[in-house]
């Protein structure tokens, strides 16, 4: 089991009240749209990386069942301050749930997991998801893996490896979207925005 990245927790650790001022912008806010309407009505969602909670928020808004999922008790802990969630503190490696969810929402979460992880992560969320469930996924685009200004690490992926781990999971994918995005350290790249149904 690999455990999470312990110089990335601490910068979350550190900052985690000035990463929840982050504003994510209309683009943000029409995928997320999207990906809660593609589920059913009170349908049961999971935020993997649930960060600050704002996703969990709006999709408690909107209706759903919602559980988050955060490897950083600090994040988890201005999750229950600003949005009143309860948040499961737990790397990626926690899930374990089987056939439970309709939707799972992993936004610039799964970046953080390393490359060797990624195949099994995306296995547990399909074995988490109903047939027919959703997954919506944001990573940032690249090779290789390295530390940012901060110290988080990341694994950047190219959009044909993401295609081919996420079909190979036994997903199919509905829509790829990229788009220029600005760090939490400043730094501008590009990202991809894929959603996906599970077969």
């Amino acid at each position: 089991m690999t455990a999470p990245d312990a110089q990335t927790l601490a910068v979350y650790a550190a900052r985690a009240r000035d990463y929840s001022e982050l504003h994510h912008g209309p683009d943000t806010a029409r995928r997320l749209a999207a990906f809660i309407s593609a589920l059913p009505p009170g349908g049961a969602a999971l935020d993997l990386g649930c960060g600050p909670g704002w996703a969990a928020a709006a999709m408690r808004a909107a209706g759903l069942n919602v559980t988050a999922v955060d490897a950083s008790p600090e994040m988890a802990q201005v999750a229950r301050d600003r949005h009143g969630i309860e948040v499961v503190v737990a790397p990626f490696t926690a899930l374990d749930a089987e056939g439970a969810l309709d939707g799972i929402w992993a936004h610039f979460s799964l970046l953080h997991a390393p490359r060797a992880a990624l195949p099994g992560h995306l296995a547990a969320i399909r074995r988490a998801l109903r047939p027919g469930g959703r997954l919506a996924l944001a990573l940032k685009l690249g090779e290789g893996e390295g530390r940012d200004r901060l110290g988080r690490l990341y694994t950047y992926v190219g959009r044909g490896e993401l295609t081919g781990l996420v079909t190979a999971a036994g997903f199919a994918i509905e829509a790829e979207e990229v788009a220029a995005t600005m760090g939490f350290d400043g730094t501008e790249c590009e990202s991809v925005f894929l959603t996906a149904r599970r077969d």
